[in-house]
């Protein structure tokens, strides 16, 4: 692997754990948020400490050989126990379980990361190893107890984690179900890294030389096991922000039929479709301007809805070869009263000749009812070859009425 395939994602991870510290500060007694804190940061250091520029400058600022291995174990055995407790804290359940489950972890591998550098001191590793660390030292002694009980505790937490989250994903569904599918591929693939580095240092205790799946193999499934972990963990907390900005512009662009539509037959006196958005809006804010807009542009429409063209086009729709469910015949007769009326440039002016009795405004309101759903709707099939053809029944839209002069 390269050095940027290190860097970039400890570049990424720790801006994620910068985006993550306002959080950590107002919810510091949270464990929930202080372990995915934790993950993130140590995932992040994980990946700056583990490239091979980064291995040389350690080795030769401490001036010890080798130096960069215990460190590294010692990170990634932190991110692994990091991963047990926030998967037992994030699955919830009575308060003493999660708590004794917490502990116990915390106690097992607080013991692993003590006898690293123990087991490291204890060992003799003189000559610096930037990428084949585990395989040179396997038949070491103390060396290979350092490796084999850094890669057990991997091995321990891949498993254990990918059969939590399986048995929770069927009991759950949205965006939790998705990030623990996400985080039993990462954890699926830590579970193949300790297994190809296990089986590359059981290899050279037998006299093999299978050293490329430790130097080759591994080190691309680890990155990418580290980097797929950890967003596992944040897609549940991002996800339903990211949903609802994805479902505000989808909204957003969904309404333009009927905002075009409106926009055409405006007074000079309406300020709705004038409001200024400013570039950086976001998507609510527009969003709001435009359904505000849509709302006062049917408001000043009353005049002219003639009841009589919806029931006209409702029942040219019920007539059609094909039929439709109720709501959308509904929404398609209310359409066709809309152009129909829309179709009357408004003039300002006052116009009591105009066609609209109150049953038209009525009938809209009723069908609009409460939330944005059938205005959605109603711009979605506004413009649609069945509305035209149920508007054809209707008649010509009245006349313009004159402005009247100062007499």
């Amino acid at each position: 692997m390269r050095s940027t395939d290190y860097y970039l994602p400890a570049a990424a991870l720790t801006i994620a754990f910068a985006a993550k510290l306002p959080s950590l500060r107002h919810n510091w007694r949270d464990p929930l948020v202080r372990c995915v804190c934790f993950l993130v940061f140590t995932a992040a250091i994980c990946f700056f400490f583990a490239a091979p520029p980064t291995i040389t400058a350690v080795n030769r600022i401490t001036g010890v050989p080798n130096f960069s291995g215990p460190l590294v174990y010692v990170i990634m055995g932190s991110f692994s126990c990091a991963c047990l407790v926030l998967v037992v804290n994030w699955r919830g359940g009575p308060e003493d379980r999660v708590r004794r489950s917490s502990r116990a972890w915390l106690a097992l591998y607080a013991v692993v990361i003590t006898a690293l550098p123990v087991l490291f001191a204890l060992g003799d590793a003189p000559v610096e190893r930037l990428r084949d660390l585990d395989t040179y030292y396997a038949t070491t002694p103390y060396i290979r107890e350092m490796i084999v009980t850094y890669l057990g505790a991997h091995l321990v937490s891949a498993v254990v984690t990918t059969w939590m989250c399986l048995r929770w994903a069927r009991a759950v569904t949205g965006w939790l179900r998705a990030g623990l599918i996400v985080l039993v591929a990462g954890f699926g693939l830590n579970l193949a890294f300790a297994v190809t580095k296990l089986s590359a240092v059981v290899a050279r205790w037998t006299g093999r030389d299978w050293d490329h799946l430790s130097t080759t193999v591994a080190p691309p499934i680890v990155a990418l096991g580290g980097f797929v972990v950890t967003c596992g963990f944040l897609l549940p907390l991002v996800g339903p922000r990211l949903g609802a900005l994805a479902g505000g512009w989808t909204a957003y662009l969904r309404l333009g039929r009927l905002w075009k539509l409106l926009n055409r037959t405006r007074g000079d006196a309406d300020t709705a479709f004038h409001s200024a958005v400013p570039w950086w809006a976001d998507a609510d804010m527009r969003l709001t301007v435009r359904e505000t807009g849509i709302h006062d542009a049917l408001l000043r429409l009353h005049p002219r809805l003639d009841d009589g063209v919806r029931r006209r086009a409702l029942a040219a729709v019920a007539a059609a070869p094909s039929a439709v469910p109720a709501e959308t015949a509904g929404a398609m007769a209310i359409a066709a009263m809309i152009r129909h009326a829309a179709a009357v440039p408004d003039s300002g002016d006052p116009a009591p000749d105009l066609p609209g009795d109150g049953a038209g405004a009525d009938a809209l309101a009723e069908f609009l009812g409460p939330g944005r759903r059938r205005l959605l709707l109603l711009s979605k099939i506004l413009t649609s070859s069945a509305v035209t053809a149920a508007l054809s029944v209707a008649p010509e839209p009245p006349a313009r009425p004159e402005s009247r002069s100062a007499s």
